[in-house]
């Protein structure tokens, strides 16, 4: 298969949300920049070469002001057709227990370099006057989130700048949309949420979660809750009691004694 459809980049790339959505970009003949900070970077590059792909791998940690400026890096001077902001990484226990070192990096990680890399990438496609940016945010970001508040608190961030970047690029061309999983089946589960009932629980698979986001940024929608567990907590979400919210997310994000 040759690449014609010109880029797609992928942060977070290398596995679950991010791999599937990668192998959908090379699938339907888009060159591709895989960025990852973890092992299976590689790995996962060359099963995205085997399928026939245009696969340049970046090894950035996207936490760091260097981690970004290595991506965008490589890609200045680049038109950028598809941009998926997917790294992301939880972080449980309750606030005040955790290190303020790893608070940080799940901020720098989840939030900054995820507005930073859309800050930049959007100016170029506007200048293009074309290009389609899908970020994973969360369900989690609609609801409380105790034992996991940083990661809740971050997907409200990242779901709530999708939505407004949506309206503010109007006329331009350019198009983001918000991906807003439920529980799914990545490693994410596996770094910050082990002995859980989180952990436990029946998750989605990632490549359907991947589809389904796909098919929403290529029709231009503004987001997307892609399993219907999801759905309903979306639709309630607004009008149940904070306490009960609460309540729930403790009992699933807390971990077992």
């Amino acid at each position: 298969m040759m690449a014609g459809k010109g880029l797609a980049v992928v942060t977070g790339g290398s596995s679950g949300i991010g791999y599937q959505l990668a192998r959908i970009a090379v699938e339907e003949g888009y060159s591709l920049v895989l960025c990852a900070h973890g092992d299976d970077l590689d790995k996962a590059a060359g099963q995205l070469r085997r399928l026939g792909g245009e696969v340049d791998a970046v090894r950035a940690d996207l936490s760091t002001r260097h981690g970004v400026e290595a991506l965008w890096s490589h890609l200045q001077g680049r038109e950028i057709e598809l941009f998926f902001a997917n790294a992301g990484l939880a972080l449980g226990d309750p606030f005040i227990e955790q290190k303020w070192e790893d608070v940080a990096d799940r901020i720098d990680l989840n939030v900054k370099q995820t507005t930073s890399m859309i800050h930049k990438v959007g100016r170029v496609m506007r200048a293009q006057g074309r290009g389609r940016i899908l970020v994973t945010g969360s369900i989690a970001g609609q609801v409380p989130g105790p034992h996991n508040a940083v990661y809740n608190a971050t997907k409200a961030y990242v779901n709530g700048l999708a939505w407004a970047l949506s309206d503010e690029f109007k006329e331009t061309g350019v198009t983001i949309t918000c991906l807003m999983p439920g529980p799914t089946d990545t490693p994410i589960y596996d770094k910050g949420l082990e002995d859980t009932a989180l952990h436990d629980m029946p998750k989605v698979d990632p490549d359907k979660v991947a589809r389904e986001g796909w098919d929403a940024m290529m029709a231009g929608k503004v987001d997307v809750v892609p399993d219907p567990a999801s759905r309903l907590v979306s639709l309630f979400s607004g009008v149940t009691p904070k306490a009960i919210g609460n309540r729930l997310n403790e009992m699933m994000a807390k971990r077992r004694d």
